[in-house]
């Protein structure tokens, strides 16, 4: 199924959608693509940066199986790093400044490791919600936690290259343009001694990649967006389908 152009309807129902998506991402990395040792739970958050999808680790993995990758299950299921259309990499270290923060740990107290965001239109409506966006994100990496984001809107003032820009600004010297006629970013961090981005750029019409999920460094699994992204969209009500497929 292709991309769609969410701008033709409101907010609210591309709120449903993504409502959809994010638990039909979180049902295909419990169904057998997380090792057995992670689980992936949607998360509901009113306002500003999600997250949607938390992958998590069992608190029962011992910390030389994390560190080396060699835990039951690991193995035979992440994938080494991807190759795709763009890739960019950091410095080995990156820190914008020392300060002091509050760090606010899952209920259950197992380990985060990954987060997936798929970006809504909240987080590009005015300045401060775009820059709550992109702080936490870079927080995120700053920490090390791998992130995955998807971005289904074209750029605002806010954002001309998309969001990947945005945030690449806080972490690198160099700058991402957008390639002409790719308004959609997806784009997967992986955080390691140095940061990497892997990033796909589509447009509407286009069929989505699948794309990876870091879980450790040089360890990933592939989030199937395509089919997730089908499945959601498949129980919208007809009337809104009708809307972005621009049939009667």
């Amino acid at each position: 199924m292709p991309m769609h152009d969410w701008t033709k309807v409101e907010a609210g129902i591309f709120h449903a959608f993504h409502h959809e998506w994010v638990s039909e991402i979180s049902r295909a990395l419990n169904r057998g693509l997380l090792p057995k040792d992670y689980y992936a739970l949607p998360e509901q958050v009113a306002a500003g940066f999600g997250p949607d999808v938390l992958t998590l680790q069992d608190e029962g993995v011992s910390s030389d199986d994390d560190a080396t990758g060699n835990g039951a299950g690991a193995v035979a299921t992440l994938q080494t790093r991807p190759q795709t259309q763009f890739m960019a990499e950091s410095e080995a270290e990156f820190y914008r400044r020392k300060k002091n923060w509050i760090a606010v740990r899952h209920v259950s107290g197992d380990r985060m490791v990954a987060v997936v965001e798929i970006v809504s239109p909240g987080n590009k409506a005015g300045r401060a919600a775009f820059h709550a966006f992109v702080e936490k994100a870079f927080e995120l990496l700053e920490h090390r936690i791998h992130l995955l984001i998807v971005d289904p809107f074209p750029p605002t003032a806010r954002d001309p290259d998309g969001v990947h820009a945005a945030i690449w600004e806080e972490i690198a010297d160099d700058s991402f343009r957008l390639p002409e006629g790719k308004p959609f970013t997806l784009v997967a961090y992986e955080c390691d001694s140095a940061t990497r981005a892997y990033i796909e750029t589509v447009a509407v019409g286009d069929v989505l990649p699948e794309m990876p999920l870091f879980l450790r460094p040089n360890g990933c699994v592939k989030v199937p967006l395509e089919t997730s992204y089908t499945t959601a969209f498949d129980v919208m009500p007809s009337r809104w389908r009708r809307v972005l497929e621009g049939t009667r």
